[in-house]
């Protein structure tokens, strides 16, 4: 299995990289007023994936480690009230029968 994963990352990178050097051009990138800038493509593209992709990355794990000690503390809460024993039940009303108090 580890074969295959790192199998299809080297073919993804490949890609990417067979990408980037056939789309190696200029794109002016118009930044406010009369100013531009002149940036690679692929170095564009990297950065405009990069910023939608790392914050919902961060949010997933932030999600999923809060998530992680919220499920640890119901787990020690759990731990203890299984370590707490039961009270003695108080014995039940004394009931009167013909043979006496029982």
């Amino acid at each position: 299995m580890q074969f295959l994963k790192t199998l299809f990352w080297a073919l993804l990178v490949g890609v990417i990289v067979a990408f980037a050097l056939n789309n190696m051009t200029m794109v002016p990138l118009k930044l406010w007023g009369t100013l531009y800038a002149d940036v690679n493509l692929p170095l564009l593209l990297i950065v405009t994936f990069l910023a939608g992709f790392l914050p919902t990355f961060v949010a997933l794990h932030l999600t999923r480690w809060r998530l992680r000690q919220r499920i640890a503390a119901t787990d020690r809460t759990l731990a203890d009230l299984h370590r707490v024993e039961a009270a003695p039940v108080a014995d039940p009303v004394p009931t009167i029968t013909p043979g006496g108090i029982v």
